[in-house]
């Protein structure tokens, strides 16, 4: 089956979709979308293997969220060489509830461990970055220079300014853009200036639902508006943006799927 649509980071795996899990997977078949769905720890990464093996559509990135405790972190490395698992993540920073004098380093212990995972096996990083732009830039950017092509990553739900943009782009990072895009104008300019190239569309679901559908879950199968508000905000063509960010997925993250 061809498709049209990636929604890059999902939580297909969450208790919301408890009820209705395998309908809003055959939604997203009706919807021509694959999803990948990402992991905060051990046992939900475990749980977006076991979906991505049981659908054709769907891949796993399995991580530890830097906000989360994991006393089985060593079951990690197990997860990643899964064939159907296609990056490390959500992984990176956050300083949003916590002091960063109080967590930086515990933080960083963890960002760092699933860096040399993602690196080791040449799998794309997720990031997960909440009040920590400049500090992740510092850490990726002295990274990059030691691993080269083996260290590609994607700022997840990017929320940065124009300097955060600049700085990743350089570098030859992804920028992925969530929901948030089709209801809030914080991100326009950053999502006008991004070569298309660098671009990719989710939905974080079950969080930020876009526009028509807020005050509801987030499904999936969404992430066509966020297309739609992409092109609208980059006075693009929605047919080369649609094809865009899908093939940008489909080559970043090594999946083998074409563009119907």
């Amino acid at each position: 089956m061809a498709y049209k649509y990636i929604d890059t980071h999902c939580h297909l795996q969450f208790e919301d979709y408890d009820k209705d899990r395998e309908e809003e997977i055959q939604k997203m078949k009706e919807y021509e979308t694959l999803g990948i769905v990402v992991g905060v720890d051990i046992a939900s990464s475990k749980q977006a293997i076991k979906l991505a093996e049981e659908n054709e559509n769907l891949y796993a990135c399995v991580g530890v969220h830097p906000t989360y405790e994991e006393p089985h972190l060593d079951e990690l490395e197990n997860l990643v060489k899964h064939e159907k698992v296609v990056a490390v993540g959500e992984c990176g920073l956050d300083f949003f509830r916590d002091k960063k004098e109080d967590v930086y380093e515990k933080q960083k212990k963890l960002f760092n461990y699933q860096i040399n995972l993602a690196i080791k096996y040449e799998k794309p990083l997720v990031i997960h970055a909440r009040s920590a732009y400049k500090e992740l830039f510092e850490i990726l950017s002295a990274r990059k220079k030691e691993a080269g092509d083996k260290l590609k990553v994607n700022m997840h739900f990017f929320g940065g300014d124009m300097d955060d943009a600049k700085n990743f782009i350089d570098l030859g990072f992804m920028l992925s853009f969530s929901g948030v895009i089709t209801f809030a104008r914080d991100y326009d300019e950053v999502v006008r200036f991004a070569p298309s190239s660098h671009l990719l569309t989710e939905t974080d679901s079950p969080y930020a639902t876009p526009i028509p559908f807020r005050g509801k879950r987030n499904n999936p199968r969404f992430v066509s508006e966020v297309v739609t508000a992409m092109t609208k905000i980059r006075e693009d063509n929605f047919d080369d943006i649609q094809q865009a960010v899908f093939e940008n997925a489909c080559r970043f993250f090594k999946l083998n799927n074409k563009f119907q």
